[in-house]
């Protein structure tokens, strides 16, 4: 197999939440029909594309070692059902690793906080897929804006979420995706301190080696992603005209978020 040097490498990180035929409305935007992520997982067999796992494609930048021919990543958040009784099937067909990144306040069972957004697995699925071959990374406990957290409630979030999936799979999950897709510095060490080795963003672009293992961009796929359009996904093409009015609407939040910060923070002093 053709290797690609790490330092040379723009690998798209694909990020997906929900695969399901009929969503509920928090979800649909951001979820794929079945049949969609049957033909995304085919276009990337027939295009020569190979899947790797978070873990491993950290684990090769931060030792300078290759990477196998035209990596990309396929990742779930949140946990939804679907993944498995709709993506995982055609994830073993192909023979694709995968990522799952749950907030373990969702899913169903003894850690259930009532907060999902839609039918999520419960924690024998989980641990179906991690013997499939899915890597199960950390998402949270409850899915908040991380970096509008408190430090004792931000190290909550962090701890007891990897706490839960150890508990659970008899696994520490090393692989971290941020909520919402929001970090900061201290949100970022933070993380760091916990024991995950590396943790995703979103930022609509392709990851490279000098964003560093804290902070690796990913491409959404949505229910409105068509044939084309995932093709050039994949395939790293004008990603920057796909997501142009995402970037424009993502910094005028930020605007808005760093503003609601810096209130919190004058009325935190007042108290």
């Amino acid at each position: 197999m053709a290797e690609a040097h790490e330092a040379d490498a723009r690998v798209p990180i694909l990020m997906y939440h929900s695969v399901a035929t009929d969503p509920n409305d928090a979800t649909r935007a951001l979820s794929v029909t079945p049949a969609a992520f049957a033909e995304q997982m085919a276009a990337i067999a027939d295009r020569g594309l190979t899947p790797v796992g978070t873990a491993e494609l950290a684990a090769a930048w931060r030792s300078g070692g290759p990477l196998p021919r035209r990596p990309v990543l396929i990742t779930f958040d949140d946990g939804y059902e679907g993944v498995h009784r709709h993506a995982l099937p055609h994830l073993t067909k192909h023979g694709f690793p995968a990522t799952l990144f749950v907030t373990t306040g969702w899913l169903r069972g003894p850690y259930d906080t009532g907060g999902a957004l839609d039918t999520m697995l419960d924690w024998d699925q989980v641990r179906e897929l991690a013997s499939a071959g899915v890597e199960i990374g950390g998402h949270s406990h409850t899915h908040p804006q991380l970096d509008q957290l408190g430090g004792e409630r931000l190290r909550f979030e962090l701890i007891h979420g990897k706490e839960v999936i150890a508990d659970q799979l008899g696994t520490v999950p090393v692989s971290f995706a941020y909520p919402y897709g929001y970090s900061d510095r201290r949100v970022r060490q933070a993380v760091r301190e916990t024991g995950y080795a590396q943790a995703l963003a979103v930022g609509n672009g392709l990851a490279r080696r000098p964003q560093g293992p804290y902070a690796l961009r990913r491409v959404t796929v949505r229910r409105s992603t068509g044939p084309d359009e995932f093709v050039r996904l994949i395939e790293g093409r004008a990603i920057t005209r796909t997501f142009a009015r995402d970037r424009v609407l993502t910094k005028g939040y930020a605007v808005l978020r760093r503003a609601r910060q810096a209130r919190g923070r004058v009325l935190g002093a007042g108290a």
